[in-house]
This record gives C-alpha cells, structure tokens and sequence, in this order.
C-alpha cells in the first residue's frame, strides 16, 4: 500500500512509493496497465471501484503477487498510489516475504482491530518500505462498504529523503479485510491525488 507493493510497491514504488505498492514481493519487477474511468473490480474480485479518470495499474507477476492486493499509480509510484485490498482472509500476508528474513510484517488476522492494523501497516512502511520515520496525524472511525471502519491518517519519510502522506480507509467485514490506501509525495501529490481517491473510497462496492 509505496504503496503495498511499492513497499516492496510501492522496493514499492510501493518502496510504498518508496515501497512498490502494498501486494508486491521479492521477486520481479513492475509493470502496468491502463484501467479506463468505469466499474472495474480490483485485488481478487471481491471488491469493485470507479475512478474519476484513467489510472495505471500494476500489472500481476505470477507467485509474486498477492491475489487480493492490487496498485495502482496515475503519475508514477515514486509520486503517488492507491492500494486496494479485496476481502483479505485471516492469516494472510499483504506483501509476499522470504520465511528467513529476520524482520517480518505482521499477517492479518480476522480480530484485529482499527489500531492493530494500522500497526501492520506501519510495519509494512518500516520493514519493506525504507521508512525511517512514520507518524500518525490520525485514527478515527468512518463508514465503509456499509460497515464500522476507520480512517488513517499518516506521513513518512523514506530512505530517499521525501516525505509522503497517506490515507488508508478500511473495515473488517465477515472476518475478511477490505481497505483502500492512498500514499503520495506530501507536496503537491497528495492534495491533487486526494479528490481521486474519496471519489474511488465512494465508489468502492463488494461482490455480492
């Protein structure tokens, strides 16, 4: 989510930008794929947004990926992302990591709560993103997908000096996560890219 394959994807361009994004692993490289302004359904399909305008999407690598995390970038994943997590299933990883590695982001599990997984997510930008310093701005509750959910607020800096600020808002539904991140160079990029993404937090619907 620099995002959660930068981290990696958003390292993810998500290094998140930095990252790679949030889905990415050790393994591969990026590529992208444009995704027009209508319906689409993202990670493993269980999730469906609308973006206000055409977006690049990061184009699966197979057994690097996973399934239900997906990026996508409008002006480069160094500059800006947006994540989408699709119905994350308990004990599952958001980014593919090598068993031996000594340090290791936390697996999602179907009890967390709001502050337990931003603190997954802080994990993911310290351990796989480069970040040397991440701070959150805020943490407060917010409707999504017509559930209980919460919204993070948050900025860090990199190893390569730039700061960034995101917005993740997500919920756990029947166990599972659903969760859209946006993570930005803080000037500029962030504020252009913010309108996008509470366009697409709108617009997001589950399968079924």
């Amino acid at each position: 989510m620099k995002h959660i394959k930068m981290i990696a994807l958003l390292t993810l361009p998500l290094a998140l930008v930095a990252c790679g994004g949030l889905g990415g692993g050790e393994y591969g490289f990026s590529e992208y794929a444009l995704v027009r302004a209508h319906r689409v359904n993202v990670g493993d399909g269980n999730m469906s947004v609308v973006a206000p305008r055409p977006y690049n999407r990061h184009r699966r690598i197979l057994f690097a990926d996973v399934p239900d995390v997906e990026d996508w970038t409008l002006n480069g994943p160094i500059l800006d992302g947006i994540s989408f997590v699709s119905g994350m299933k308990n004990n599952r990883e958001l980014i593919r990591q090598r068993h031996t590695a000594s340090q290791q982001v936390p697996r999602f599990r179907s009890d967390m709560t709001a502050p337990e997984i931003t603190a997954m997510l802080e994990s993911l930008y310290r351990v796989k993103g480069g970040a040397v310093e991440l701070k959150t701005l805020s943490l407060q509750p917010r409707p999504f997908l017509g559930a209980n959910g919460f919204q993070w607020d948050y900025e860090h800096l990199d190893q390569d000096e730039l700061w960034r600020r995101g917005r993740a808002v997500g919920a756990v539904i029947d166990g599972k996560l659903y969760l859209i991140l946006l993570d930005a160079a803080r000037s500029h990029y962030y504020d252009v890219m913010l309108p996008d993404f509470e366009a697409i937090v709108a617009s997001a619907e589950r399968r079924g």
